[in-house]
């Protein structure tokens, strides 16, 4: 059990019959009345996302998660194959549990794989940054490099992404897997 001066982004707790994943949080002292914790928590299972309050006084119980490097392989069609870094032990993943990350996995990339106690995979965690190769884009007009917006172009993975106007099919990029927003060209 944790105390709501404990909560941090990323912990998982147990509440209302399921696990959930606190995943924005904030303390506040009103002038009047006793402080609460404001949070968003999103059901680990389901990913529905709810609003909650806590009183400082309330106790939380915490589920400690363990954390595996996996590589990810291939998708096969139906699961996701990872395999274990040190054992090399494949597993397969669900399309569910992996969901609209899949727009963000390449091969050979390494993840960081939540499990509960059980052995049950929670989620998995991306590293911040991909690098993904340009598929279709918008063609290049002469003109356009004074605007600040861009042009659509869509990746190998199939992530829709805007980009400056001087990307061209072909180009590699890197991207911010936490926003799905382009950072640089490679």
């Amino acid at each position: 059990m944790i105390g709501t001066s404990d909560i941090r982004n990323g912990l998982i707790i147990r509440f209302k019959n399921g696990l959930y994943e606190i995943v924005e949080f904030q303390h506040v002292k009103p002038g009047k009345g006793a402080a609460f914790v404001r949070t968003k928590l999103k059901n680990v299972e389901t990913g529905k996302v709810i609003d909650n309050t806590f009183r400082t006084s309330e106790k939380l119980e915490d589920v400690r998660v363990d954390k595996e490097m996996k590589e990810y392989l291939y998708f096969d069609g139906t699961f996701y194959v990872f395999m274990d870094t040190e054992s090399y032990v494949q597993m397969q993943v669900s399309k569910d549990m992996v969901g609209d990350l899949d727009k963000f996995l390449v091969e050979n990339m390494t993840v960081a794989m939540k499990f509960d106690p059980e052995k049950n995979i929670l989620g998995i965690e991306l590293p911040t940054t991909v690098i993904q190769k340009i598929v279709e884009c918008e063609p290049n007009v002469k003109g356009n490099s004074a605007s600040v917006s861009g042009k659509n172009a869509k990746t190998a993975r199939g992530l829709n992404i805007t980009v400056p106007f001087f990307i061209e099919i072909g180009d590699k990029i890197k991207i911010d897997t936490r926003t799905g927003e382009y950072i640089e060209r490679i």
